[in-house]
């Protein structure tokens, strides 16, 4: 089956969270047989920041953020058998949804994947003309990466015919432990970009302990952080490519994971980071969230910090036996329960039900 996908990127993670997850779980897809094209605008400094080349699981058409060359990929979308616009393209979002819902055969599977679904669902509560919720009696399912039945539930109730969570997961391929690197040596690591609603629980959960603890080396890399007033224990990395990503997270004592406040709100939203240091065996504190244990279990695989001062006295306490030894068993976790191959074939299941209802209905 032939798929035309309308995301954000797939070649560069720069501003661009979701790459991995696009990776994961198109690389999963291509690899079930899956033919794949891949629709992202040039924009936001993207193409001068690929972190991968062109993958062999799907062919990517990078277009011009031009209302020509959006009607030039939407008309593409006739030859798909399933046409995807994932949210937060940051160019043309409506424009987009809107033309995967005009330009898609009669019989081809039409989805809208959010990959932010607390925060599209806190848009649609205060837009009554949102253009999601105007799409959804057209569109045949709505995936996302998180938000368990909350987002689920929030979504049949603006009248969505089916919602599944396709969560964050790891790819081994990907990343996986290696070597240590001096580059990201300190006593706690955390890497996110500078947001508006993360911003706050970055003062908490990472500046704080930063503050309570001067003997100790703290470490944040991301976009945006370079203009923020830091105690003189934080170094700043700036922007960490992807092929960084092992070492960043093999390195430090132990890394945190934040969540954005809709995240934090909603639960049941694993973020990729939190994936990528459970698959390079690396001792995670992660803020408290509702649903963390379907994932990680606290205190064996994770430790879960409720604010600033319990992610000091976890690091406080923390020796490199027990980080070890928390690192290794989410390992074991994620690698049996949460690869984009069991992702993959989530989907590939999800995808094969749509094409028999649509046989048997014909």
């Amino acid at each position: 089956m032939k798929i035309a996908f309308y995301g954000s990127s797939l070649l560069s993670s720069y501003w661009n969270g979701a790459a991995t997850y696009y990776r994961g779980i198109l690389r999963a897809l291509g690899e079930r047989g899956y033919d794949i094209t891949f629709y992202e605008p040039d924009a936001f400094e993207r193409q001068q920041h690929r972190d991968i080349d062109p993958p062999s699981y799907a062919k990517v058409v990078v277009y011009p953020a031009t209302h020509d060359a959006l009607r030039e990929v939407l008309a593409e979308a006739a030859d798909a058998d399933i046409v995807v616009k994932a949210n937060g393209v940051g160019v043309f979002d409506r424009e987009l949804l809107e033309g995967i819902i005009a330009h898609a055969r009669p019989d081809a599977l039409k989805i809208f994947w959010d990959v932010d679904a607390a925060a599209t669902l806190d848009e649609m509560r205060a837009d009554p003309d949102h253009p999601v919720t105007a799409a959804l009696p057209h569109l045949d399912m709505v995936l996302t990466y998180g938000g368990g039945d909350p987002v689920v539930n929030a979504y049949r109730g603006f009248g969505a015919a089916q919602c599944i969570p396709v969560y964050n997961a790891l790819d081994p391929q990907t990343h996986h432990p290696v070597p240590a690197d001096e580059r990201f040596a300190c006593d706690l690591a955390f890497l996110g970009n500078r947001l508006p609603d993360r911003e706050a629980r970055v003062e908490e959960f990472f500046l704080r302990p930063a503050a309570l603890l001067p003997q100790q080396s703290f470490l944040i890399g991301g976009n945006g952080w370079d203009t923020k007033a830091m105690p003189g224990n934080v170094r700043h990395r700036g922007h960490v490519f992807t092929a960084e990503h092992n070492a960043f997270n093999c390195t430090p004592r132990a890394v945190l994971n934040v969540a954005r406040d809709s995240m934090a709100h909603i639960g049941f939203s694993p973020a990729t980071r939190v994936f990528e240091a459970a698959g390079a065996a690396a001792c995670l504190i992660t803020d408290a969230w509702e649903g963390i244990e379907l994932f990680l279990t606290p205190d064996h695989e994770v430790l879960v910090a409720r604010d600033g001062q319990d992610v000091a006295d976890h690091l406080a306490a923390l020796t490199t036996e027990r980080a070890q030894a928390i690192g290794q068993a989410a390992l074991k976790r994620v690698l049996a329960e949460h690869t984009y191959d069991l992702r993959g074939a989530q989907v590939d299941t999800l995808f094969k039900a749509h094409a028999a209802r649509q046989r048997e209905a014909a």
